[in-house]
């Protein structure tokens, strides 16, 4: 014979006394915030107080398939109202590679690969070298942005612009990490990965999100963005690049979104946005959805220019 399905959770009693004692204040901290009404009508009558199941305490209804849109729902709302309480209402987006760390670590790893003898490490070890000068770059970026932020703040808008960055590590914990240099605060939007994810140090802590979710989290990503940085990057980051480029191109996002690529060679070999063109793919005015930097100065003036518009309104 099949076997019957368990039930998620048993009800179970409490006694009047257990509730209205000191012992049990986290009890009623849980079930005021859930039963309000109920609780406090049955203590009036002196009843003692059925406990009905409480969804989202129950690990195992809330870990199932059938609670899957639930999951989808804290997600989105969560992050959402934590955010507009704590002003975020604007932010810049950081992406680039989980793979590029800062300059020091990527020598210490090269000295490794040297020591180890394997030709095929060294040789992507000395790549990561190279590269590793955007780490710095993309932190002083963070702060030169975080800083002018901080100066054109209002008292209700202290930080009209927020870097916001996947929470991980290398080129987005150099984004976080130059915000927290300035003195500001940053977004994290970390998502459960087998390998590479976990939050970084320079996360502002109220600002620290945790994702299960890719369209979740890309929401919030592009949601409050007024810009978007994009480093040199691997998967994740081209995924991210195009997924904009295409809501802009179809006007999925109305408002004015700065896409920066910054380091123009990696770009130009990684996408021959010219050969799409001379194959009739994209269009002319495609290419206008973007624009190429070399330097920190020239992202800091491209991107101040672009979100002054913003004050104004």
């Amino acid at each position: 014979m099949p076997k019957q399905a368990q039930p998620y959770t048993e009800k179970f009693f409490v006694p009047k006394d257990f509730l209205l004692s000191p012992e049990a204040a986290p009890v009623r901290a849980v079930a005021e915030s859930i039963y309000p009404f109920y609780l406090r009508a049955s203590l009036k009558r002196g009843d003692n107080v059925e406990l009905n199941p409480v969804p989202v305490l129950d690990d195992r209804f809330m870990n199932s398939h059938q609670a899957r849109w639930v999951r989808i729902l804290a997600e989105t709302t969560y992050a959402q109202i934590t955010m507009k309480q704590l002003r975020v209402h604007n932010t810049v987006v950081f992406f680039g590679s989980a793979q590029i760390p800062e300059t020091p670590v990527a020598e210490e790893h090269l000295q490794q690969a040297v020591l180890s003898g394997d030709m095929k490490a060294i040789a992507r070890a000395e790549k990561v070298v190279g590269f590793s000068a955007y780490y710095e770059q993309a932190r002083e970026l963070a702060a030169r942005l975080t800083r002018w932020s901080l100066e054109v703040g209002t008292h209700d808008n202290p930080q009209p612009f927020v870097v916001c960055t996947g929470g991980g590590p290398s080129m987005m914990e150099a984004g976080n990490r130059g915000a927290r240099d300035a003195g500001g605060k940053s977004v994290g939007l970390n998502i459960t990965l087998p390998h590479e994810q976990k939050p970084n140090d320079y996360i502002s802590p109220e600002l620290n999100f945790h994702f299960h979710y890719f369209f979740t989290r890309k929401f919030h990503f592009i949601y409050r963005a007024k810009a978007l940085v994009v480093f040199p990057g691997g998967y994740g980051s081209l995924d991210e690049l195009f997924e904009v480029l295409n809501l802009i191109k179809c006007e999925k996002i109305i408002k004015q979104m700065a896409v920066v690529l910054y380091g123009s060679s990696f770009w130009k070999r990684v996408v021959d946005f010219g050969f799409l063109l001379e194959c009739g793919v994209i269009h002319e005015e495609d290419l206008g959805m973007f624009s190429y930097t070399d330097t920190v100065e020239d992202a800091f003036k491209m991107l101040r220019g672009h979100l002054s518009g913003y004050l104004k309104k």
